[in-house]
């Protein structure tokens, strides 16, 4: 989803983005399943935290994913993809679900969300993992072993297995044959590690680069790349490399052994669901995906969970830190992101907890009441 802001004011100025006053206010992309829950809690807490601090955010609804195949017969819809480039940041809920499986690749609700990071030339992919203090025992891991972590993992998210091509399904020797290419070029990977330098710089000075280097020229040539630029560039910054397989078990064995990590597509979609397992629940983790020149993209991590959709049962926690992230990064706002994390903070402080990030001694509540207790905290 794409957001307006008006500043505080006492004109009549016009509506606007931060840019131009001629852009019509973007819309909030909702999408599938708990979407529309957990979006919900994002805007009353954005409405909220906004006007104690003097911004008024104006949303407009647009269609992405299932929803929007239902209603325009294309997951990405012209007008939604319009309002997005016209605006200054992307808010997005989740997409997919079951009912959808079985329609054409092009077709898939998950199709619109690639085109709509494609469209926006979103190319990094910001995913942190922060193991709260409250919340330590929450993960299926030892205490001891999740106690003070806090990773970013920088995924290139544009490029790579997802995006490359040629792919396929075709017949050859008298049987199916399904296909795909990886493939990234040196500027490809110089921008996604640059930015990754970049984060570690303002974080612990570490940065991990993985790949498959000793199986697949596409990682020597990613090796290579990122090696380079440090050398040239990030001689600060301490530079390490860890191939997929070691580095998935790794970040089970000894998580705080990591500060940023930067890798492609794919590993970075599987690394950064896993370390989400390091938080207690995939409901705990926001992403920021930006690009050089225009709106980011900022949405929870999770998906859109169809098998708990319109029963109140959805943590909206990654909703409202994503919407946070997307004031603090994408709409420099960063007193309206305070009190959202702020209100997070405290709200887990006082034990409330949806079923997800339950803990002995906690009281579980839905979607809608953890709302309303944020509400009063923000």
């Amino acid at each position: 989803s794409t957001v307006d802001r008006r500043p505080s004011t006492d004109s009549d100025s016009p509506t606007h983005p931060l840019c131009l006053a001629t852009h019509p206010p973007p819309p909030v992309l909702p999408g599938d399943g708990i979407g529309p829950e957990i979006m919900a809690v994002a805007i009353d807490l954005l409405n909220a935290a906004g006007a104690k601090e003097g911004e008024e955010f104006v949303f407009t609804e647009a269609l992405i994913g299932g929803a929007a195949v239902d209603a325009a017969n294309n997951p990405y819809p012209p007008e939604t993809e319009a309002a997005c480039k016209a605006s200054d940041a992307v808010l997005l809920a989740a997409i997919g679900g079951y009912k959808w499986d079985d329609l054409p690749y092009d077709m898939k609700p998950e199709k619109g969300l690639l085109r709509l990071r494609a469209s926006l030339n979103a190319f990094a992919n910001l995913r942190p993992a922060v193991v709260l203090p409250q919340l330590a025992d929450a993960s299926t891991l030892k205490p001891e072993v999740v106690a003070g972590v806090d990773i970013l993992i920088v995924r290139e998210l544009v490029g790579g297995i997802y995006f490359g091509e040629p792919r396929g399904i075709e017949e050859r020797n008298g049987e199916r044959v399904g296909y795909n290419t990886d493939i990234y070029s040196e500027s490809e990977v110089q921008r996604i590690a640059r930015v990754a330098f970049e984060a570690a710089r303002k974080r612990g000075g570490k940065l991990c680069s993985v790949d498959k280097a000793n199986v697949l020229e596409v990682s020597r040539l990613w090796k290579e790349t990122v090696q380079a630029l440090g050398d040239s560039q990030y001689s600060d910054v301490e530079l390490s490399h860890m191939f997929i397989d070691n580095a998935a078990m790794q970040l089970i064995r000894n998580p705080k052994s990591f500060d940023t990590i930067v890798t492609g597509n794919i590993f970075g979609d599987i690394l950064s669901d896993e370390a989400s397992m390091l938080t207690g629940s995939l409901g705990m983790l926001p992403s920021a995906s930006i690009s050089d020149d225009g709106p980011g993209i900022f949405e929870p991590v999770h998906g859109s969970a169809p098998d708990i959709a319109g029963q109140d049962l959805a943590n909206p926690l990654a909703m409202v830190l994503s919407a946070a992230m997307m004031c603090r990064y994408g709409l420099d706002l960063p007193k309206v992101a305070d009190r959202l994390e702020e209100a997070v903070t405290q709200v887990l402080d006082l034990g409330f907890r949806t079923g997800d990030i339950m803990q002995d001694g906690k009281e579980q509540i839905g979607c809608k009441r953890m709302g309303e207790e944020l509400m009063k905290l923000v």
